[in-house]
């Protein structure tokens, strides 16, 4: 869940995080705006009397509803589960309530802390350092995998880099980031060619530095993970 989260011109800000890798966040939701996009993480979520967790996305999110007031605590891929005490994969493309994975009487308790601080956004980004400081860090492997992945390097090559099996890689990465390997490079990629399209790189150049194959590439796997065509993903530009 990343910058792409509705009203993002309008009422979206951001700042690091003093959890390390994480990102903090602000928003208020305007109509008509873009959704949230795949990018790999997960986010801890405060709106007005409501803590949830938002899991790993594999296609585009639209949040419903009235607009309201959001803070987020954004967490780098693969570490959020050591904080949150689930396997990445019982949230992908969910979002749920913190009561349904931390006791009920303790979610009720920071909640509180969080409606009643004058900055919501600082409340939250407390009870993720709060968290990481009682949990155990997440497993390392999980920032090689992301780095070997947004390299470009094959899901093979980068299992026998790591000294795992496919299958573990696998199993290792659905713990981690929600879907395996495959996938995971899918997300990362696109992310990293819409960096490019949005700093003015050409999109038939943008294509190639990503790893897709042509511009056409590109543009299928926008649709199929945004759910909207390329131009339009990009404000008109073609």
């Amino acid at each position: 869940m990343a910058a792409e989260i509705l009203g993002q011109a309008s009422g979206y800000a951001e700042r690091p995080s003093r959890l390390p890798g994480a990102v903090v966040w602000t928003n208020v939701p305007a109509a008509g705006a873009r959704p949230v996009l795949p990018d790999g993480c997960m986010d801890l979520l405060w709106t007005e009397g409501r803590l949830l967790v938002a899991g790993p996305d594999t296609r585009a999110h639209v949040p419903g509803g009235t607009a309201a007031r959001w803070a987020g605590v954004r967490f780098l891929p693969g570490t959020a589960p050591a904080l949150l005490g689930v396997p990445a994969h019982e949230l992908r493309d969910r979002r749920v309530e913190l009561a349904d994975l931390w006791p009920a009487a303790v979610v009720r308790r920071l909640r509180g802390r969080i409606d009643a601080a004058p900055d919501p956004a600082a409340a939250l980004e407390e009870v993720a350092l709060w968290r990481a400081a009682e949990a155990d860090p997440p497993d390392p492997l999980t920032a090689r995998i992301v780095a070997a992945l947004d390299a470009g390097r094959p899901v093979a090559a980068t299992a026998d880099e790591l000294g795992l099996g496919v299958r573990q890689l696998h199993r290792r990465s659905r713990d981690a980031f929600g879907y395996g390997p495959k996938t995971l490079a899918r997300v990362l990629r696109l992310q990293r060619a819409l960096a490019w399209a949005r700093a003015g790189v050409p999109l038939a150049e943008t294509a190639l530095r990503a790893g897709f194959a042509d511009q056409a590439h590109l543009a299928r796997d926008v649709r199929e993970l945004a759910g909207m065509p390329l131009g339009r993903l990009l404000g008109g530009r073609g």
